[in-house]
């Protein structure tokens, strides 16, 4: 149950609500509190991923703020390996390393903390969020994962919104999966 058929895509996409014009005009924003309030769905959604990650090896997951909490930490309770949020500048308590990426005007950042991995020589992360765009977010990610002298082994997204990019960009770094592809 590595890839999902036709009908399981389907099924998923459907309790995904689209949202026009959020947060701006033109925009479509796909909506997944529909499939987390959907306990069926977001079971369908945690036992796949754990199918697929199970054997893996990994000694951590990562999850990009906000939604990426939700899933990632979902399957590491599944998979029984520990959880390390990837959080805007300021929300995190301890000593943080930090990563700049460029956005359409300005830049923005993603901090971790600096011993999120200690535990764990060389170890296997997964990083894991809700969607990949423009891939810079998630690119920043890997970036500090890699910078903790940890692996970002994979980058797992539920949503990859295809006419951005954001995954063919990362290929060059990271094994990536989209659960959906839209």
């Amino acid at each position: 149950m590595n890839e999902l058929s036709f009908d399981e895509k389907k099924y998923l996409l459907e309790t995904i609500r689209d949202i026009k014009d959020f947060p701006k005009p033109g925009i479509v924003f796909k909506d997944i509190t529909t499939l987390l309030n959907n306990k069926d769905a977001f079971n369908f959604l945690t036992d796949h991923l754990e199918n697929r990650y199970k054997n893996y090896d990994l000694d951590f997951i990562s999850g990009i703020e906000s939604r990426g909490f939700i899933i990632g930490a979902a399957l590491s309770a599944r998979l029984r390996i520990p959880f390390v949020p990837i959080r805007k500048p300021g929300k995190l308590p301890y000593i943080t390393i930090s990563q700049k990426y460029s956005l359409e005007y300005g830049f923005d950042e993603v901090e971790i903390h600096i011993d999120a991995f200690s535990s764990k020589k060389d170890a296997k992360v997964l990083l894991v969020d809700d969607l990949i765009a423009t891939g810079g977010t998630a690119k920043a990610s890997i970036e500090l994962i890699n910078q903790t002298n940890a692996t970002c082994v994979e980058a797992c997204f539920l949503l990859d919104l295809k006419d951005l990019n954001g995954s063919k960009k990362l290929k060059d770094f990271v094994k990536v999966y989209s659960v959906l592809e839209v």
